[in-house]
């Protein structure tokens, strides 16, 4: 859902349902094998249930299976295999949905098994995210009813500690919150992005009628452009940091015949855009199809998570170290544009305030702002790592950054805005960000996707986004 400078708010209402939904029951690929199990008879080992250790009983076979039964599982992981999960099946009566099933092959050890999907489970109670395990057989499995447009990253664990899993819901939830910190990427699913500061990878899925990425991915024989990675001196920020430098193909002929200066893009978090995620790839391939002009981009690493929440959001020092010592030590460098209608900041979560406040601040120097989930419950006061949560007063929970547009002179700058429609109190935030720069006469635009705050999401916008701030 997306609304632009001309688009009303009754207009871009959703008809699907959003909300994911548990599925209560097996879905038709669970019940598939499930009959093709009943059929093979007691003789063929149907006895094979699970013993009171957790692992499988019933006949001797392959796994504690009979050779019937284990090549009809080893005939149903092999067509998963080939598919790659989740799988995904149409809903009965229902054609803007899809049923998802989450699988895990287990092992005879294996007590229980966890789903952690961005957004779609509920960190307060893991108990309803465990997978279900079909009877006599090594395959466990959850599934979601899920809108069919959904994009998003998950990561999943396996619990095979001795002994049952506790009675008692608040131990049940202390187990799985530990073994929440062993989960790792699906091994069913190719499909992976890189995590943040402990390195994890996540899986990946997206839906039949998810928005395209067609620049996400390294494609051959474009033109490559080249990361540097600089290290600036201490300023206002009170130590030197580390900036990752995009410079397209060719930069080194422009330097030396003095062309056109390049178009700018200011981006947060470089340490994960260009150290982890390879965002030079869509520069590279946005460039190749004329949907970018060649552009230059300053993105400042974060360091560490503790930096990181300390000087992201709307802090003066980080704007003026953004404006007044990463631009001007740049322009001096490499053909770089000042101006801030061709000079963009954009950034996600505490980064995404920090690029509204940004352009708030220095609208002279930015005169584009990309905001991805911007964290709008920031205030002034809350300190640094402080939870996300409401002010206890009505008139407290209006964001503070929207009041300060609303008291203050228009600024002569250009916002996107995207946001998950999985991302709670935020979706309603940043409409209301929206609909308030559009009343003052900014040009704005608002970006809903069906996902979480996930950069899975997040590097499609992101491409989307630039591409509408620069080939205006």
């Amino acid at each position: 859902m997306s609304m632009d400078a001309g688009a009303s708010v009754e207009a871009a209402v959703l008809t699907a349902d959003v909300t994911p939904r548990r599925i209560a029951g097996p879905t038709p690929c669970i019940e598939r094998v499930a009959a093709r199990l009943a059929g093979l008879g007691d003789s063929a080992g149907d006895s094979g249930s699970v013993d009171e250790s957790g692992g499988f009983g019933g006949h001797g076979g392959f796994g504690g299976f009979s050779s019937q039964r284990a090549a009809l599982l080893e005939e149903f992981w092999a067509e998963v295999g080939r598919r790659g999960t989740p799988l995904i099946e149409d809903v009965d009566g229902d054609p803007e949905h899809r049923a998802v099933t989450f699988l895990w092959r287990g092992h005879r050890v294996t007590r229980q098994v966890l789903l952690l999907a961005n957004r779609i489970v509920d960190p307060a109670d893991l108990a309803a995210s465990r997978l279900t395990l079909l009877p006599g057989t090594d395959i466990w499995y959850v599934a979601h009813r899920l809108r069919a447009d959904h994009r998003g990253s998950y990561r999943m664990a396996a619990d095979i500690s001795p002994g049952e899993p506790p009675a008692s819901a608040v131990l049940l939830q202390e187990r799985l919150r530990s073994l929440s910190a062993h989960a790792a990427p699906d091994p069913l699913n190719s499909r992976r992005i890189p995590g943040r500061w402990l390195a994890r990878e996540s899986s990946v899925f997206a839906l039949p009628q998810a928005p395209g990425q067609p620049w996400s991915e390294p494609r051959a024989g474009v033109a490559r452009g080249r990361v540097e990675r600089h290290r600036l001196p201490a300023g206002v920020l009170g130590a030197e940091r580390d900036v990752w430098v995009y410079l397209p193909s060719g930069t080194e002929a422009t330097v030396a015949t003095e062309a056109a200066d390049l178009p700018v893009l200011v981006l947060c978090d470089g340490d994960m855009w260009f150290g982890r995620l390879g965002f030079q790839a869509t520069l590279d391939a946005l460039v190749a199809d004329g949907a970018l002009p060649p552009l230059a981009v300053l993105a400042p690493d974060a360091v560490d998570h503790s930096t990181r929440q300390r000087e992201l959001g709307a802090r003066d020092s980080n704007v003026g170290f953004l404006a007044d010592e990463l631009l001007p030590w740049a322009a001096g460098r490499w053909p770089l544009t000042t101006d801030p209608a061709r000079t963009v900041v954009a950034g996600q979560s505490l980064g995404g305030l920090t690029s509204l406040y940004a352009g708030f601040l220095r609208p002279e120097r930015f005169g584009n702002v990309l905001a991805q989930s911007p964290s709008l419950w920031w205030r002034p006061g809350v300190p640094p790592g402080a939870p996300e949560v409401p002010p206890p007063t009505r008139a407290a929970r209006n964001p503070w950054l929207i009041s300060r547009f609303d008291a203050a002179e228009r600024r002569a700058i250009t916002v996107h805005i995207d946001v998950g429609l999985h991302e709670g109190t935020l979706v309603e935030h940043t409409r209301e960000l929206y609909e308030a720069l559009r009343s003052r006469g900014y040009q704005a635009s608002w970006n809903a996707y069906n996902g979480g705050h996930d950069h899975a999401c997040w590097r499609g916008c992101l491409a989307d986004g630039l591409v509408s701030l620069l080939s205006r």
